[in-house]
Parts: C-alpha cells; sequence; structure tokens
C-alpha cells in the first residue's frame, strides 16, 4: 500500500489511489460470491435428479435445502453486484464514456442472465409443492445456463479490456466501425470464459462438501451428511485436472497476447532464452530478485515446452507502461498461490478417487475429510489470487495499451470516494454478517427438524415433509389446508414450510 500511494503521488490524479481502493474491496467481496451464483444451481439440480431418478428422500430435502441457500445468496449478490455497476461509471467515467459502446454489450448480456436467473429462481423455489415432480425439475434446467450466461457477459467485458479489438480508433483517439462480434470474442476471452468457469464449479462444489465434511469429523456419520458431501465433491474432484491443463493454457495464452503481464507474473526482468523460474520470489526495482526457489530453464520450457523460448521480460517496454516491482511482485506470489493450491487440489482428488475405488465408499481417514474441509476455503483463496493477477496485471492500463488508468478515473475530489469507501466497508460488515446469520439460522431450524424427525413418528415440523408429498396435519392446520393435500393446495406457504 505504502510504495503505491508513494507511485501515486508523483504526478497521478488525488482520486486514482481511493477509486482504486474502493473498486478493489467492492469487487474482492463480491467475488466471493460468484460461484455460488454460477454453480450452486447445478449442483443442486444434480442433486435434484438423484432424488427423482432414484426415488430418494434424502436428496431431494438436500436439493431443497440448497435452493433456500441459493435463493439468500442470489438475494445478496444483487446487492454487492449493483454496487459494482454503478462504480463503473462513477469511479471510471474515461473508460465508460470512450469505450462502453465497444465493450458494452457484455454488460448488457449480463444484466439479461441476471434477470432470467432472479426469475428462474423464484419459479424453482414456488414449484416445490405446487408442479408435478419432473415438471418443476424441467423447468429449472435453464437456470445453470443462465449463470453461464451472466459470466459470459462478465468475462467478455473483462477478456476484451485485456485484449482489446473490433474497433478502429479515428483522428481525435476514439473508437469508430466497432464489430461487436470481435470485440466480444476477443482473443483472451476463450481461455479467460472457461478457466474461470470451472474455477467457479471447483469452488462451489469444495465449500459444500466442506460443510458436510465438518459434519462427518463431529460425528454426524448419517446418510445426510454422506450424500451431502458425495455429490458436489464428486462434482469438484472430476474437474480439479481439467482445470490444471485449463489453467495451463490460459497461462501460455497470456504468454503470446499479454507478454508484459506474462512477465509480471513470472518476474522475468530482462528479455531472454533459458528463463529460470522463481517460486515465490521477490522482483526489485532494479531487476534482482530476492528470495523464493530458483529452478534453472523452467520458465521457458513451461512457457514454449523448449529450454530456449524467448520470454519478454518488463523492460521490453518503458517504465510507464508496465507494473511497477510492488505490483509485479504481487501478481507474481497470487500466481503462484493459485498454482501451489492448484496442485494440492489435484492430490486430493486424486486420494479421493483411489480410495473410492478401492471401497466404493467414503475414506474413513479424518485426515482426508480434514483436507476436505479447507479445500473450499482454498479455492475462495485462489478466486482472489486470479482476479487479481489479471487485473494488476494489467497495470498502468485499464484498456491494454489505449488508455490508463489514471485517463479513465473521476474527476472527484478523493476525499469523497474514501468517505464513500468508509460506508461501503460499514454496509459490507452488515450485509456479509446478516448472510451469515441467517444461513446459522436455516441451519438450526434444519438440524432441529431431523431431530424431530428421528425421535417421533410425528413430525410437527413442514420442513421435515417430502417436498411432492402429502403434507402432515399440523402443517395442515398451519396453513389452513385439509389434512393430506397435496401440492397446488393453495397453502400460503413456500415450497420447504418457510424456506422463502
Amino acid at each position: 500500500m505504502l510504495s503505491t500511494a508513494v507511485h501515486l503521488a508523483a504526478g497521478t490524479p488525488a482520486q486514482l489511489l481511493p477509486s482504486r481502493e474502493l473498486m478493489a474491496f467492492t469487487l474482492a467481496s463480491h467475488i466471493l460470491l460468484v460461484p455460488f451464483g454460477v454453480a450452486l444451481p447445478f449442483i443442486t439440480l444434480v442433486m435434484h435428479y438423484r432424488g427423482l431418478r432414484r426415488d430418494d428422500p434424502v436428496a431431494m430435502k438436500l436439493a431443497r435445502r440448497w435452493s433456500a441457500v441459493m435463493a439468500v445468496q442470489f438475494a445478496i449478490g444483487v446487492v454487492t453486484g449493483t454496487v459494482l455497476s454503478f462504480e463503473f461509471g462513477v469511479l471510471w467515467p474515461g473508460m465508460m464514456g470512450r469505450w462502453g459502446d465497444v465493450f458494452g454489450l457484455g454488460f448488457g448480456v449480463e444484466a439479461w442472465a441476471f434477470f432470467l436467473e432472479a426469475v428462474m429462481i423464484a419459479i424453482y423455489l414456488y414449484g416445490w409443492r405446487r408442479l408435478k415432480p419432473w415438471t418443476h425439475f424441467w423447468l429449472a434446467v435453464p437456470l445453470p445456463l443462465a449463470a453461464l450466461m451472466g459470466a459470459f457477459g462478465i468475462i467478455a467485458a473483462n477478456s476484451w479490456m485485456n485484449t482489446p479489438q473490433g474497433f478502429r480508433v479515428d483522428a481525435q483517439g476514439r473508437p469508430t466501425d466497432v464489430d461487436v462480434r470481435q470485440a466480444v470474442f476477443t482473443p483472451m476471452f476463450g481461455p479467460e470464459y472457461w478457466h474461470f468457469v470451472v474455477a467457479m464449479f471447483l469452488t462451489a462444489g469444495y465449500v459444500v462438501a466442506g460443510v458436510y465434511a465438518v459434519g462427518w469429523l463431529r460425528g454426524r456419520r448419517d446418510r445426510y451428511h454422506k450424500l451431502g458431501f458425495t455429490v458436489p465433491f464428486t462434482v469438484a474432484a472430476i474437474l480439479t485436472p481439467i482445470q490444471f491443463f485449463l489453467g495451463d493454457s490460459a497461462a501460455r495464452s497470456v504468454f503470446h497476447k499479454q507478454p508484459v503481464k506474462f512477465a509480471a507474473m513470472e518476474i522475468v526482468w530482462k528479455t531472454d532464452t533459458h528463463v529460470p523460474e522463481y517460486v515465490f520470489g521477490r522482483l526489485n526495482s532494479d531487476g534482482s530478485i530476492s528470495g523464493g526457489i530458483r529452478i534453472p530453464q523452467l520458465d521457458s520450457i513451461l512457457a514454449g515446452f523448449r529450454p530456449d523460448t524467448k520470454v519478454t521480460g518488463l523492460t521490453s517496454v518503458p517504465a510507464g507502461n508496465r507494473p511497477t516491482a510492488a505490483q509485479a511482485t504481487l501478481v507474481h506470489f497470487c500466481f503462484d498461490i493459485m498454482a501451489t493450491i492448484g496442485s494440492v487440489l489435484i492430490v486430493l482428488a486424486l486420494w479421493y478417487a483411489w480410495l473410492w475405488w478401492r471401497h466404493r465408499d467414503l475414506p474413513a481417514n479424518r485426515w482426508f475429510f480434514r483436507c476436505a474441509s479447507l479445500a473450499g476455503a482454498a479455492c475462495l483463496v485462489t478466486v482472489e489470487c486470479g482476479w487479481i493477477a489479471t487485473e494488476v496485471g494489467r497495470q498502468p492500463w485499464i484498456v491494454y495499451n489505449h488508455m490508463r488508468v489514471s485517463e479513465a478515473v473521476t474527476p472527484t475530489g478523493a476525499g469523497g470516494i474514501w468517505a464513500v469507501l468508509g460506508v461501503v466497508i460499514v454496509v459490507y460488515v452488515a450485509v456479509f454478517g446478516s448472510f451469515l446469520a441467517i444461513l446459522l439460522k436455516m441451519r438450526s431450524r434444519w438440524r432441529v427438524a431431523d431431530e424431530a424427525a428421528a425421535s417421533s413418528a410425528t413430525v410437527l415440523e413442514p420442513e421435515a415433509d417430502t417436498p411432492y408429498g402429502p403434507r402432515h396435519a399440523a402443517d395442515a392446520v398451519t396453513t389452513g389446508a385439509p389434512p393430506g393435500a397435496g401440492p397446488g393446495t393453495g397453502s400460503s406457504k413456500g415450497p420447504a414450510g418457510g424456506d422463502r
């Protein structure tokens, strides 16, 4: 922070630092919710399909509860996502004013996807007691597609900022002759999109499975926790080696399309061949590297599969057109953290596959479940690191090689932005605290319902009912419906007796 402040003080607008800090905080907060918005609908529908296909009430209970969590998460995402959309226009009017006509379609696609996802989540929640089982399921199938379309819009905009194309620049420096197709499908779009999407599925799968891994460690060895762990963890474990190759492909695309960013990721100072790989080294302002583990020639081999591959260095461009030494070190650390966590997750996935192949059952090893319970948090760290590497590695450009961040920033005074940042931090702490409190309340209510179902033949909690079966007498008294009434009886309650 101190080195950044000193750098910004040298002839850059005073409002640049607070604008960056505000955008960084809100984006870092919002990105924690994105994996669940993108991937939780799919994981929920996998469990839902299993419940219908095998007539499994435990799977149906899990799907219904996950859908309630999905709805709460979506509501929180509305708040954080809306703040980000305002910040693009308020904090960076230079970029939006000049380039909005070129890459703004991505934001439009994301907005439509957001609207469709909201409608589909509402239908899905409403349909648990009011629609026929398979009709309810098939109406929800487009929900993951809407989530993927939202990711498409955001990544289209971001990949354009990294590799802008699809326009010409006139004498006044303004874009003309916009080709929307080229502006959307930029050279970095494919690698960035698939790497991002699979990362979201990995993160959501490991986080959800981690909840039930903790339950297993605490002695809850029932089928509910076993199934709640197995389905999301299996999805994540299958995708883990795929993500490793996608990440390698994305890094190689950066090597070819954004060589200066790649130099920051690998802290390469001078263009050369036989470039060594540094693991967690620190780049100094004179080009020397402190600390870390040096592996001779490995960087050239990873970039081009040959030790004589030429790797572009940071000094290939003027100092004002590249990340600073501090920024490059930050990008490098984030990249190495991603690679390290990804490698550990591959080991965990292979461990799981080996034990399942040997025993056709969940491992009995407590260390496995300890690792599994931490995998979700590790994935959230990699998501944060990925966005830091993507955004900081592009500095000082907001539109790569076309507009600097300092040229796009708002003319508003720094004092007002710092005040807004303080307010936003307080609001976000309250919002995320409320989110956690709601999840804990839901967990407690579900646990009470499960304990009541296990200890009594008469279930007084509507949550314990099967989603499509007749309601219990206690529920009928509460809702005013006749005992034994089936779906569509006009009950005022939601699909889970109040899960809405």
